[in-house]
C-alpha cells in the first residue's frame, strides 16, 4: 500500500512539469506535430499538473492527433491526454495502465498543496475545489481499484470529536469525488483523529489536519467510449 498525503511539501510540481514540457516537444514533432502541436502542463488554474492539455494541431487529421497524444502518453511521468477541444484518446488506444500509476498522479498533484477544510468542520474552503477537480482526474486511470480515503486532525478538542471529524472530513471528500464520477463503491472511509499525526510535526500542529489516500487493491478498468471519446 502507498500512501498519498494531502499535506504540504517538497515544491516539485512546477519543475517537473517543465521537464515533462520539454520531453513533449520532439515527441510531438516525430508523432507529426511538428511545431503545431504544444502540451502544456498546467491546469485552467495555472497550477503544475501531469495531465497535459495538448493545444493546436486543428489542421491535422485524425489519425495523426491520434498518434501524438499515444506518443505522449508513453512518455514516462505523464498522466492523462486531454485536446484543447475537450477530448481525450479513443478507447484501446492509450498505453497500457501500470500499476499505481493514479498514486504516482497524485503524489505529484498534491506536493505542494492541500485539501483544507473550514476550522471545526467537514467544509471544504472554497479554494480547494479546483485541487478536488485534479485529484479526480488522476484517480479516473485507477477507475476499478479500491481507494481508502483517511481524515486526520490535529490535537485539539477531545479524541472522541477528533474521530467523528476527521471521518465525516473523509466522507466529505469522498461525496466531492462522487461528484465528479469517481464511482462510490471503489471509495472506502475512515477517520483516525489525531492519533497519526505527520510525522516530525507536534500534534497541535494544523499541518496535521489533512487526508490521506491509499490504493488498497490496483485493478483499473477499460474505460468506455463515454468516458474517452475519440481524438476529435
Amino acid at each position: 500500500m502507498v500512501a498519498l498525503a494531502i499535506i504540504g511539501g517538497n515544491m516539485t510540481g512546477p519543475a517537473l512539469a517543465d521537464r515533462l514540457a520539454e520531453r513533449t516537444v520532439p515527441v510531438v514533432a516525430e508523432a507529426g506535430g511538428g511545431n503545431a502541436v504544444e502540451a502544456q502542463f498546467r491546469s485552467p488554474n495555472g497550477l503544475a499538473s501531469r495531465h497535459p492539455l495538448l493545444v493546436g494541431g486543428e489542421g491535422l487529421d485524425d489519425s495523426t492527433r491520434a498518434r501524438i497524444a499515444r506518443a505522449v502518453a508513453a512518455i514516462p511521468g505523464v498522466g492523462g491526454i486531454r485536446w484543447a477541444d475537450g477530448t481525450m484518446l479513443s478507447e484501446g488506444e492509450a498505453p497500457p495502465l501500470r500499476p499505481l500509476h493514479c498514486q504516482e498522479d497524485v503524489q505529484a498533484l498534491l506536493r505542494a498543496r492541500s485539501i483544507r477544510f473550514e476550522e471545526g468542520s467537514d467544509r471544504l474552503v472554497p479554494g480547494s475545489e479546483p485541487l478536488v477537480d485534479e485529484v479526480a482526474t488522476a484517480l479516473r486511470p485507477c477507475l476499478g481499484a479500491i481507494i481508502e480515503i483517511t481524515g486526520h486532525t490535529d490535537s485539539s478538542g477531545t479524541e472522541p470529536g477528533n474521530l467523528s471529524l476527521s471521518r465525516e472530513r473523509a466522507a466529505a471528500v469522498r461525496n466531492e469525488l462522487v461528484e465528479r464520477g469517481i464511482p462510490a463503491d471503489g471509495l472506502r472511509i475512515r477517520g483516525v483523529g489525531s492519533r497519526l499525526p505527520v510525522e516530525g510535526l507536534d500534534p497541535a500542529d494544523p499541518a496535521n489536519r489533512r487526508i490521506e489516500f491509499t490504493v488498497l487493491e490496483t485493478e483499473p478498468i477499460m474505460p468506455t467510449p463515454v468516458d474517452t471519446p475519440g481524438p476529435r
